[in-house]
């Protein structure tokens, strides 16, 4: 009886607050209002499964509308191509300036994806419906990082291939250590973008408060993650990269389990 009336309460509030908005079309908002009901539906579920459920639900959305990662990648296509035309190969090789290149445009165009991360929950007031479902507060941040995760993953897969082309770079076998530095450089600015997106959310300037949140908490990761990849494309030994590595390993762990308990009592406020 209790998780009946849970229940019922999480569709009440997510059916007064999807009457109060029209920025969306019926069938967006139907799609949206299933997606919150069904994290609903799976009361006393454990916090990752949780956090599966609302990742899924996050993914599902993005590829019904397509439109952040059209944005995202477009945005770091676009970065890739200025800087390689304002490139002057007889002051700088390629292989110098490559890592830069990569991690600003990353930082950037990871920027879009964590905007969209709450924001698209606000026309319909969906978050209203997660916070009231029987789950875990850190569920809906872990939850929304990973779907992050996936969506930034995406656009690397487009973005780094296309640099590696236009730059002419040496692997030089380096593809496996390179993968390990952008996961984990991506796992960090994931943790803490994720956690300032859903601070800077429901305020009027959320596209401008959460890049002067996020970007300096974005400097060590991006240091760290542009020293590795010049390493390992220059074909030196991994060893010179083992302190930037320790240091992104320390990062993502201290991000990941802090932001995980702040965000409960950020989300109250």
């Amino acid at each position: 009886m209790r998780q009946a009336e849970i229940r019922e309460s999480v569709l009440s509030a997510t059916e007064r607050s999807s009457a109060e908005t029209g920025e969306l079309s019926d069938v967006q908002r139907g799609n949206r209002y299933n997606d919150a009901r069904q994290v609903s539906r799976h009361s006393e579920v454990g916090m990752l499964r949780a956090a599966w459920i609302i990742a899924a639900k996050d993914l599902k959305i993005e590829y019904r509308e397509r439109s952040a990662i059209v944005s995202a990648v477009s945005f770091s296509i676009l970065g890739i191509t200025l800087f390689f035309f304002a490139w002057d190969p007889t002051g700088v090789s390629s292989v110098d300036l490559a890592p830069g290149v990569l991690w600003v445009v990353f930082s950037f165009g990871g920027l879009l994806a964590l905007h969209r991360s709450f924001g698209v929950e606000q026309p319909t007031r969906a978050i209203d419906a997660l916070l009231a479902a029987p789950i875990e507060r850190e569920s809906i941040y872990l939850g929304k990082a990973l779907a992050n995760f996936v969506f930034v993953l995406v656009i690397q897969l487009i973005s780094v291939p296309a640099l590696i082309l236009l730059y002419n770079l040496p692997l030089n076998g380096a593809v496996p250590m390179l993968c390990l530095v952008i996961g984990l450089a991506t796992l960090g600015l994931i943790a803490v973008g994720t956690l300032f997106s859903a601070m800077a959310v429901n305020t009027r300037l959320a596209e401008l408060l959460l890049p002067l949140l996020s970007l300096p908490f974005f400097v060590p990761i991006v240091i760290c993650a542009a020293q590795s990849t010049a390493i390992m494309l220059s074909g030196r030994p991994v060893l010179e990269a083992a302190a930037y590595l320790k240091v992104l390993v320390a990062y993502d762990v201290v991000a990941i389990v802090l932001c995980t308990l702040v965000y409960p009592y950020l989300i109250e406020q």
